[in-house]
């Protein structure tokens, strides 16, 4: 003989599941209207967005078109620690420079906080990999490209480096 216990629910409870279920349900059908189609087609990505990124424009020349014009420039750096460094890290897209030769599209930056987002000084990069400089400190009356060559960082002026002797 089984004997049936009846087990009070709160009608509280009733209400809450009723809106919990009503939430979950708003939720799962906002999240179908959402997420486009191809979405985990290719992993946790929307695999049409490759079909997006291909159409569009193409900002960057690539590495061996600065090497046609700029092969001095190259060798230069090799000899020091930006070798691995390419041209358009710095000086930006430069599509429109080696097609039409306009050096108003190339970027030539000069200024202390470019040179800082690399090379400020920061705990939470390698000082190994990276020379750090704490730019409140060092030098603060000049750019960096009035003692350095970006392209030969280490490499001094003779001028810069009697200037320091004193």
């Amino acid at each position: 003989m089984i004997i049936w216990m009846k087990i009070y629910i709160p009608p509280q409870l009733k209400r809450l599941s009723l809106a919990f279920a009503i939430f979950i349900s708003f939720f799962l059908l906002i999240r179908h209207l959402l997420i486009p189609d191809t979405f985990g087609q290719y992993g946790f990505y929307r695999g049409a967005s490759l079909e997006d990124i291909a159409v569009q424009p193409v900002h960057f020349s690539g590495h061996s078109a600065c090497l046609d014009c700029h092969q001095d420039i190259e060798d230069m750096k090799q000899q020091d620690v930006h070798s691995e460094i390419r041209c358009e890290s710095c000086h930006g897209p430069g599509l429109q420079h080696t097609e039409k030769g306009d050096t108003s599209k190339i970027a030539k930056p000069s200024s202390r906080e470019f040179c800082g987002m690399c090379h400020s000084k920061n705990a939470a990069k390698q000082k190994n990999v990276i020379f750090q400089v704490d730019l409140k400190e060092h030098n603060i009356s000049k750019n960096c490209i009035e003692c350095h060559n970006p392209h030969q960082p280490w490499k001094m002026p003779e001028q810069n480096l009697q200037e320091e002797s004193f």
